[in-house]
């Protein structure tokens, strides 16, 4: 890649609704790079949310944009970032004269790359600009704003209906998931030839020595409903009796509410001592916490992707997640066909508990998974793949001016 990860963590949520998720995305082909970079870069105006650098709010979303800042410049596009503070997706009215003013002076002809949580929710300052067709607009959706879980029930049907509007109007989507190509094609109706996969990537780290082989678990997520937090700390209360220790790594300042429930919880429980909600961590302290982790947990209500997956497979680290969205693409397969998690059913909080007593007790299991782990991580992915598949979507936007559809 946590409404930013923006209700929550950036807005991203579970799917809904009972619609077949049957079409397979066409990977976009690629052409060679082989790390030459051009001479004469083109320009693309990245839009994104004005907290992307906020170290205090760190987020998957965040960490995308930032990285794909980085990488595109190798791929052809030097990127000019234009960061809109606001409350988006629901912005006051400051944020969106400012939105609409950054738009409104770019050049004719701008390629433009916008990031859905800025754009998708303001279908009345974005969608007159792609049917006039003088800049040329993608849309980068992290999360379906109306997929946030813990939305009122009217707001989530709203910004439905304004993601709508603007996914039909502009002339590429970008999606970070072959289920969320699949997703966003299915809800919104989209022409499946307009909707791009760029999965994030992952920069391969140290193998992560861990604690004992065993027992120091890690969960990196922002603080929210969506991430689920509540039922890993119900189904570390159901095992009690064995030797864990556990941190909660991710951003406590998105739902107030839910980080003071989640701190009565552990209470309840009686797990203060092993269970630590440590706050936001980048860097080398993020480092520092993955080195000791023995199992990644993420027990989230829906991902579009899950980048803390991939981030603990890049240190060798073996996953247990809720089998939601783009989850299991994150997880994956190591070359041998070996499966590198655990995923479990997302409605039933009992499973949790289960595989956490199954991880403990039986060696095989832990080994099988570790090796998987190591196996799956040389496999990855890196980021410049991600630049690479959003430089051709760039490259590939029209020229002429197009009409909603």
């Amino acid at each position: 890649m946590d409404v930013r990860d923006t209700a929550t963590d950036r807005t991203r949520g579970t799917a809904t609704g009972t619609a077949r998720l049957d079409y397979v995305p066409q990977q976009t082909s690629l052409p060679r790079n082989d790390g030459i970079i051009p001479m004469s870069l083109r320009t693309v105006h990245f839009v994104m949310p004005g907290g992307v650098d906020d170290p205090a709010a760190p987020s998957g979303g965040n960490a995308y944009d930032r990285r794909a800042c980085l990488d595109l410049p190798g791929f052809g596009w030097q990127v000019q970032r234009h960061a809109v503070a606001g409350d988006w997706p629901r912005p006051g009215a400051t944020a969106r004269a400012e939105l609409a003013r950054t738009l409104r002076e770019l050049p004719d002809g701008s390629v433009v790359l916008l990031d859905g949580l800025v754009a998708c929710g303001v279908p009345e300052i974005v969608v007159p600009e792609a049917e006039e067709g003088r800049l040329r607009m993608a849309v980068l959706v992290h999360l379906p704003l109306g997929d946030e879980t813990g939305l009122d029930a009217a707001v989530a049907a709203e910004l439905d209906t304004r993601e709508r509007a603007v996914l039909r109007a502009v002339p590429a989507v970008v999606a970070t998931s072959d289920w969320a190509v699949r997703r966003l094609v299915s809800h919104h109706g989209l022409a499946p030839d307009r909707v791009h996969v760029a999965a994030p990537g992952a920069d391969i780290a140290p193998l992560a020595p861990g604690t004992d082989g065993v027992s120091r678990l890690l969960c990196v997520a922002a603080v929210t409903p969506r991430k689920g937090q509540h039922r890993l700390v119900d189904a570390l209360a159901a095992v009690a009796d064995l030797p864990w220790s556990c941190s909660l790594v991710g951003g406590l300042g998105h739902d107030p509410d839910y980080v003071a429930h989640l701190r009565n919880l552990i209470r309840g429980h009686g797990l203060q001592d092993r269970l630590e909600l440590a706050g936001p961590r980048t860097g080398a302290a993020l480092d520092a916490s993955y080195a000791t982790a023995d199992l990644m947990v993420l027990t989230s209500y829906a991902e579009t992707y899950g980048m803390a997956v991939t981030e603990a497979l890049a240190r060798g680290i073996p996953v247990l997640a809720t089998d939601v969205g783009g989850v299991p693409e994150a997880v994956g397969r190591a070359p041998d066909g070996g499966v590198p998690g655990i995923l479990v059913p997302p409605e039933n909080p009992a499973a949790i508990a289960a595989e956490l007593r199954g991880w403990f007790g039986e060696a095989d299991v832990r080994r099988r998974l570790k090796a998987a782990a190591r196996s799956r991580r040389a496999a990855l992915g890196g980021w410049a793949s991600t630049a690479q598949s959003l430089a051709a979507v760039l490259r590939r936007l029209p020229n002429e001016p197009r009409r909603a559809a």
